[in-house]
């Protein structure tokens, strides 16, 4: 296949990766199984979305019907996973919705999602190694063990000393100190990844189970009253534009298939076990979700929950049961553990296939001579993504982070239209139902709770990828193999 000259601008931003010219040649080992996507997709799922957004997004924006907003999400996610799983089954190489997007919409297309993949993964890496250090110091705590305060703390936030005195952080070591761990994990082999992410996917779901079961009995109807609050005046604030506003916030909480799909190019059978993976994930997650946020909103009142950076152990205290308290802090640092995992492994594929096709240097696509993995990237992204959790505090980077997941979904939905015009026999090991129907609602559905989201998290993404257009209109559209094709 021969394209048009590259100088042309049109033809640099439309030409596509034509489906016969994927690089498919051996680089990452294929070892994974349903059963391994299923616990990947679930490990990066349940976190931060579950063990603190809740609360918070019950508290300033949805009250009980949190669980509605949960729902929402997870419809949202239900039509774009469909339309993961059938590229997922036609595309069967790393990359997720960037190489999705290279075959059907075009390699502009491709580079903004892509970029804006990296940005979701970092942002997103970064503010659960902060949650988690957070969760460790206190847990140390709690056993006589205390760790200088200014060593867990950005330079940007106020920590008391042991004699009372009030001063700044220098930084966060613990959560730069894991992010730096996890990395070793994944450069040592996709194999050990998984295996320590069943573990910690196991331990997480029995802890997530135990207060459900636990906490169940203890729950005060009168706390659902009303279910939804009503709106305040404000957009956001209760009413069916709070459920929104929750749903929008909430939503990076399910990056987790599209973190499945990264790992294509690792799966043993990719067109049966990548739609296994993406909707096992999905469905699993969804249940946790909706009835873990039952019983907590059953058991405190959400007025109660406004600013508790701990909502969970909040609701524990409302029943007999205070040893849950232990072991939900440990089922917690257990889940945002298994989450870094998936995030930094989705980040370092993606940019290993962004390289592979050229818009990056080649050194991101090298893979490790006996590891089988793409270690470079997961190097340069373990000191990107420790860097930001060493130094800057949390604030409300888990817009910056649902903003990018819906992007990216807005996209699959809309490759899945293109390519079954583009390529109409092609093989679909899995195929959507319903025609355009399904991916069309995705596409309404992803948008419709980009829109709720704040001003500010529109603006931050539009600066990402201004910057990332510079980098692409220098490097990527000249270097790119379609450019010098």
């Amino acid at each position: 296949m021969t394209d048009r000259p590259a100088s042309s601008a049109a033809s640099a931003f439309t030409r596509c990766m034509p489906l016969d010219k994927l690089e498919t040649k051996p680089g990452l080992k294929r070892i994974l199984g349903p059963g391994s996507l299923i616990a990947l997709g679930v490990g990066t799922t349940i976190g931060a979305g579950l063990f603190s957004l809740t609360g918070i997004a019950a508290s300033e924006n949805a009250g009980p019907a949190v669980v509605l907003a949960f729902m929402i999400a997870a419809l949202a996610c239900g039509f774009a996973g469909l339309c993961y799983s059938e590229l997922a089954s036609m595309i069967p190489i790393a990359g997720s919705a960037y190489t999705y997007a290279y075959v059907t919409l075009g390699e502009l297309v491709a580079w903004v999602i892509g970029w804006d993949l990296v940005l979701e993964y970092a942002v997103g890496a970064a503010t659960v190694a902060v949650s988690w250090s957070r969760y460790v110091v206190s847990l140390l705590d709690s056993w006589g063990l205390v760790l200088p305060p200014r060593f867990t703390a950005s330079p940007f936030e106020t920590v008391q000393m042991p004699d009372g005195s009030m001063t700044s952080g220098l930084v966060n070591l613990p959560a730069a100190a894991i992010i730096g761990l996890v990395s070793l994990i994944l450069i040592r082999g996709i194999s050990q990844s998984a295996q320590v992410n069943a573990v910690i996917v196991t331990i997480k779901l029995l802890i997530i189970a135990a207060f459900i079961g636990f906490g169940i009995s203890y729950i005060h109807p009168s706390n659902y009253h009303p279910f939804i609050p009503p709106n305040d005046g404000t957009f956001g604030h209760f009413g069916f534009s709070g459920i929104m506003r929750a749903a929008g916030t909430i939503f990076f909480a399910y990056v987790g298939f599209d973190a499945v799909s990264t790992t294509a190019q690792e799966t043993k059978n990719p067109a049966r076990d990548m739609p296994i993976g993406i909707l096992g994930s999905l469905l699993v997650c969804t249940l946790a979700y909706v009835c873990f946020s039952f019983v907590m909103t059953g058991l405190v009142n959400y007025k109660d929950m406004l600013g508790d950076a701990a909502p969970v152990a909040t609701a524990i205290n409302h029943t007999p049961f205070h040893w849950l308290q232990l072991a939900i802090k440990i089922g917690i640092i257990c889940g945002f553990t298994s989450v870094l995992m998936g995030l930094l492994l989705g980040q370092s594929r993606v940019f290993f296939a962004m390289s592979r096709d050229g818009l990056l240097p080649p050194m991101f696509s090298k893979t490790h001579p006996r590891f089988q993995t793409p270690w470079l990237s997961n190097l340069f992204f373990m000191l990107i993504t420790s860097i930001l959790a060493a130094f800057l505090p949390i604030s409300d980077l888990g817009h910056m982070t649902s903003i990018g997941t819906l992007l990216a979904f807005v996209l699959v939905c809309a490759g899945v239209m293109v390519l079954r015009r583009k390529a109409p026999n092609a093989t679909r090991a899995f195929r959507v139902p319903g025609g355009d129907i399904i991916p069309v609602l995705g596409i309404l559905s992803c948008g419709s709770v980009m829109l709720s989201l704040d001003k500010l998290t529109w603006i931050r993404l539009v600066v990402w990828l201004a910057i990332g257009m510079v980098i692409y209109l220098g490097y990527g559209r000249y270097q790119s193999k379609l450019a010098r094709s």
